[in-house]
């Protein structure tokens, strides 16, 4: 379970509106769940579902996949790995 903030500051690089819109996905396609908590300041939790935890395997696969083509190709891999 992860706060939006903790998610903010663990993938570098990503700006406040394409997180979001990766999470209302996620969400929508059943990969996370968000649970919003009625308290000010408002607090909002994600959570991976069975569902995302299948997919996991296969997400790895293709970034390595991924992360072995950029070496292939002279890619400067830091912060990638």
């Amino acid at each position: 379970v992860y706060r939006y903030s903790e998610l903010k500051r663990a993938i570098k690089h990503v700006s406040d509106k394409m997180l979001a819109s990766q999470l209302r996905e996620l969400e929508a396609d059943g990969f996370v769940e968000r649970t919003v908590y009625p308290v000010v300041p408002p607090k909002t939790e994600y959570a991976i579902t069975e569902k995302g935890r299948l997919a996991i395997p296969v997400v790895e696969s293709i970034r390595n996949f991924g992360l072995e083509l950029m070496r292939m190709e002279g890619v400067d891999m830091t912060g990638y790995d």
